[in-house]
């Protein structure tokens, strides 16, 4: 019997073997894991293509073309608009930088009552929806009579920067040595040295990585900067948004194009950090 199944195979060509072998099998969670990402990205591509249309409407195509980047470089609300942004951006950032570390800190080193319901609020930001945030941040302005300015719109964007800079930080806190602090206080460290010389080198990759990603969720804030925005205090999501009330302009598409490309190119850094950061640890 095995002499039959033997001579069998020895008849099969070789060429319908290799065949066989060679046959590209294509799974269905490729061909859906493909049409997500056209789903996702297929409007970004019309966008970015939209923006070249020598046309002042975006509904033909009429030619290729540069000129609204180059009006985007002459157009003083949007300068103003992006200064606005970046003011916001970076001293929210800031300020989160230096509260949520020490946040992430405390509830990692320290033990004191009630922290498991302090831990559970302090990152409630991360999923509340933002217009509740907006509304709450304006409830709380108008009660203690704080007028709206653009600091009003930093102050809201704080509590959200938090939560994301004190998440990073606990990431990186998780997989550092608990004694390391220990062994420096026990070589004649103060406490102050033991954090600034020994643990805050090891938690810099963390909180660039928190910082980055909630920059980029404060230049893309739209609803919590209507609510607690003064007059004048126009950022660049808000400037957008009055603009295509009256259609998308092709300076639009090239403006968000832009904004997209810098979004991705800071998640990118973003990333490239924590992969350093943990390369190193591993070391």
């Amino acid at each position: 019997m095995t002499d039959t199944l033997s001579h069998q195979q020895e008849e099969i060509p070789v060429d319908m073997l290799l065949q066989s072998r060679r046959k590209p099998r294509i799974s269905w969670q490729v061909v859906f894991s493909l049409l997500m990402f056209l789903y996702m990205y297929l409007p970004i591509l019309v966008l970015t293509f939209y923006s070249f249309n020598q046309s002042t409407y975006s509904a033909s195509w009429t030619g290729f073309t540069f000129d609204w980047y180059l009006k985007l470089l002459k157009d003083e609300r949007i300068q103003t608009a992006l200064r606005n942004s970046l003011t916001v951006a970076f001293a929210a950032v800031a300020i989160a930088a230096l509260l949520g570390t020490l946040m992430a800190v405390g509830l990692a080193r320290y033990r004191f009552p009630g922290k498991g319901l302090y831990r559970g609020v302090s990152y409630l930001p991360l999923i509340i929806p933002d217009i509740a945030i907006a509304v709450a941040t304006l409830v709380f302005l108008a009660v203690i009579g704080i007028r709206l300015s653009l600091w009003t719109i930093v102050a809201a964007h704080v509590v959200f920067c938090i939560s994301y800079v004190a998440l990073a930080v606990s990431a990186r806190l998780n997989g550092l040595d608990p004694h390391l602090e220990e062994a420096a206080l026990d070589l004649g460290a103060s406490p102050l040295q033991a954090f600034i010389q020994v643990l805050l080198p090891e938690l810099l990759p963390g909180i660039i990585s928190g910082c980055l990603i909630s920059f980029v969720l404060s230049m893309d804030d739209f609803l919590i900067a209507s609510f607690t925005a003064g007059t004048g205090a126009t950022t660049l999501p808000m400037e957008i948004f009055s603009r295509i009330r009256t259609g998308v302009k092709p300076d639009i598409n090239a403006l968000s194009v832009i904004l997209m490309i810098l979004s991705a190119l800071v998640v990118l850094l973003a990333e490239y950090v924590r992969f350093q950061g943990e390369q190193q640890r591993l070391k």
